[in-house]
């Protein structure tokens, strides 16, 4: 029983958690929210792929025979992502309310969230630390000096916001390609491959598949938002047949372009980073506007809504 408690608590500090979660509050309940909550949670998420490949540590039931692998994974371990990603999602949430009870939640959140992962064997007590570390140091930077980015940001056309979203995925996605390099042809020790394989995983070599997906998301989502943040993103879902309309219109725009990958076998970076920004490109900007002309939604107040900001600040518009 107390398992199954851990992996369900581990699930919510997951991509598969939280994914859904943005995609659904854009789409029919907060979009300004959910815009900033994703780009936080992309950077968390390329900065945790980009240390796992240079600090290249063993999970503890890799090594340790007397740790129990409840979690199958073949990634690196450190840092946590679980709980970094944890500390960025959940904290940011917190962030958003002026009451002292969503700050009492999502510390109860975040610290479950690391528990878990030791419990389950997947991280060591430094390996969740570090996670809990890199993600409020990366949550404070973003809630002190992302204003300021978001006001210049908001200063260039969309051409060059379009350019400089693109351009600073690929310059992430860059760095990532110089860390993996030492770890290409990496070979887990036979102790490691037993070990993952008695917990029920499966020997995938590092590759920077993973990057180039988060990497691509953040460019598609980044270039999606500025161009519907020019037109006015989408109100809230209003009633239940509307929001259902919207996630059925979504899900069907968004199928065909993640179907792109099925076709071929193998990772391939590039058609990983380009399938991913255009299902990003879809999600924020064709679904705003897909929204608008099937008259399922009344456009926000055109402005350059912040990704990332305070509580209170950014532009004037509908608060949500």
């Amino acid at each position: 029983m107390l398992t199954g408690f851990m992996h369900a608590v581990s699930a919510a500090g997951s991509a598969a958690f939280y994914v859904p979660l943005l995609v659904l509050l854009y789409w029919c309940v907060a979009p300004r929210l959910a815009a900033r909550g994703a780009v936080l949670l992309l950077l968390s998420a390329v900065l945790n792929t980009l240390l796992k490949l240079v600090f290249h540590d063993p999970r503890p039931f890799w090594t340790d025979p007397s740790v129990e692998g409840l979690a199958a994974h073949s990634s690196f371990g450190m840092p946590s992502g679980h709980a970094q990603n944890g500390i960025v999602a959940w904290g940011f949430l917190a962030s958003r309310a002026r009451r002292p009870l969503p700050w009492a939640g999502a510390v109860v959140m975040i610290v479950l969230i690391g528990v878990s992962r030791v419990y389950l064997g997947a991280h060591s007590v430094w390996q969740v630390l570090a996670g809990w570390a890199i993600g409020g140091a990366l949550l404070l930077l973003a809630l002190t000096a992302g204003p300021a980015v978001v006001a210049w940001w908001g200063r260039q056309r969309v051409l060059a916001q379009t350019l400089l979203s693109l351009g600073a995925s690929l310059l992430l996605l860059g760095v990532t390609w110089v860390a993996f390099q030492p770890v290409e042809d990496f070979r887990y020790p036979a102790e490691w491959r037993r070990a993952i394989i008695e917990a029920g995983g499966d020997i995938e070599a590092p590759s920077l598949t993973q990057a180039a997906m988060i990497t691509g998301a953040l460019a598609g989502l980044l270039a999606g938002l500025s161009i519907a943040a020019r037109r006015g993103l989408p109100g809230p879902g209003g009633t239940v047949p509307r929001g259902l309309a919207r996630i059925g219109i979504g899900v069907a725009g968004a199928l065909p372009l993640l179907a792109l990958n099925l076709p071929f076998g193998g990772p391939d970076p590039a058609r990983a980073f380009a399938v991913q920004a255009l299902v990003a490109l879809w999600v924020t900007a064709g679904t705003a506007a897909a929204f608008g002309r099937l008259g399922l939604a009344e456009r926000a107040r055109p402005d350059v809504a912040p990704a990332v900001t305070r509580p209170g600040d950014g532009p004037p518009g509908p608060r949500q």
